[in-house]
């Protein structure tokens, strides 16, 4: 059964939660979140230069009958496709450029490309930083969620993910995503519950967001009807069907972010976690491993987190690897299968303070938060 939601306005009118934030100087803090231009085209360029790298390698396979270099070309793009909305996550913040204007070019370059709406996404993603995992107000992420490797699961994250595993967050099956775009955009209503309680008493919001649905749906027909018409049969397989083609790594690397840790705590230490990654992955998530001190100081750039975790490392838990995450998420899952009221304490170092803190800055989303919250 779909949840209720409570009215959201009334949530922030009367839901306020005094986050515990590890100290950090004022001047160390005002400097990691600086933004600059040039890193932000180094992430971003470089990210979509990988993206057109294997795009190319697969219609270059494609065309010379290669079927096995295709094949594994196809599984190149469709892993590095996978992570676009991770690009699209952090232009959200508008924290990868200095230049404003560069975060919403790219923020709508990469959604549209990815089958994401961004103006849902950054609403969305307001509530999941300021009540993250309190799920009467974060309906991004509920707990509990299975860190599935159930054999079909992986069959499709492996190839083409069609209808996802239950209850995954992070599966982002063709089914579920491209229908709710398409039926948003044809009806200009919401399907699901928690983006019915994000446009409650915002007709026009919801009419924008109803309009790039429309823009999605209609760029992708255009790339399938090309596909079809002059018979470029690689097209849609690296453009419209790329987000939704090997989506193991990306599966792989989101889900211990959030999975099995506390709920209704104001601890981002106890609600999220922080992994170490091998480059490539480090690049192609956009930093975002270090998920703990993205969300403890989310005005910083993903450019400069592992900074910030060499700066508050004292005050947090030691990062998990990826195997070692996953490792904690399935004990921590059939822990909570024979008590479904067990919550995983994460271990935490002695607590420490600071004086002459800004508040201001600690709790800034960068430019996440819609105007339309602030009316």
């Amino acid at each position: 059964m779909a949840q209720q939601y409570e009215s959201l306005e009334e949530i922030r009118k009367n839901f306020k939660i005094n986050w515990r934030r590890s100290p950090i100087e004022p001047a160390r803090l005002r400097e990691l979140t600086a933004r600059s231009d040039i890193q932000g085209f180094l992430q971003t360029v470089g990210f979509l230069l990988v993206l057109a790298a294997t795009a190319a390698a697969t219609w270059l396979f494609f065309d010379h009958r290669m079927w096995v270099g295709f094949a594994v070309a196809l599984f190149c793009h469709g892993t590095v496709a996978s992570f676009l909305g991770s690009g699209a996550h952090e232009l959200s913040h508008g924290t990868v450029f200095k230049t404003r204007w560069l975060n919403t070019f790219f923020l709508y370059f990469l959604a549209l490309i990815s089958w994401v709406n961004p103006r849902d996404f950054k609403l969305s993603h307001t509530y999941h930083h300021l009540y993250t995992l309190h799920p009467r107000a974060d309906g991004e992420v509920v707990l509990p969620t299975t860190p599935s490797l159930f054999v079909l699961h992986w069959l499709q994250l492996l190839t083409l993910n069609i209808v996802g595993g239950k209850g995954e967050p992070y599966s982002f099956p063709i089914a579920q995503n491209v229908w709710a775009m398409v039926r948003l955009a044809v009806t200009g209503r919401q399907s699901r519950e928690w983006q019915k309680a994000l446009y409650e008493g915002h007709a026009e919001e919801l009419r924008r967001s109803a309009n790039w649905a429309r823009g999605v749906v209609l760029f992708n027909a255009a790339v399938i009807a090309v596909t079809i018409v002059f018979r470029v049969w690689p097209l849609a397989l690296i453009v419209t069907l790329a987000p939704f083609t090997a989506n193991w790594l990306r599966y792989f690397v989101y889900l211990p972010m959030h999975t099995g840790l506390k709920d209704n705590v104001e601890d981002f230490r106890l609600c999220a976690r922080s992994i170490t990654l091998d480059p490539i992955s480090h690049f192609l998530y956009w930093r975002m491993n270090w998920h703990i001190e993205h969300h403890m100081f989310a005005a910083v750039p993903c450019y400069h987190l592992r900074r910030l975790h060499k700066a508050v490392a004292a005050d947090m838990p030691k990062p998990r690897t990826l195997l070692g995450s996953w490792v904690e998420m399935r004990k921590i899952w059939k822990q909570q299968k024979a008590d479904p009221e067990y919550q995983f304490e994460t271990p935490l170092p002695k607590p420490r303070d600071l004086k002459g803190r800004d508040k201001a800055l600690e709790a800034a989303m960068g430019d996440l938060a819609p105007r339309m919250l602030d009316e």
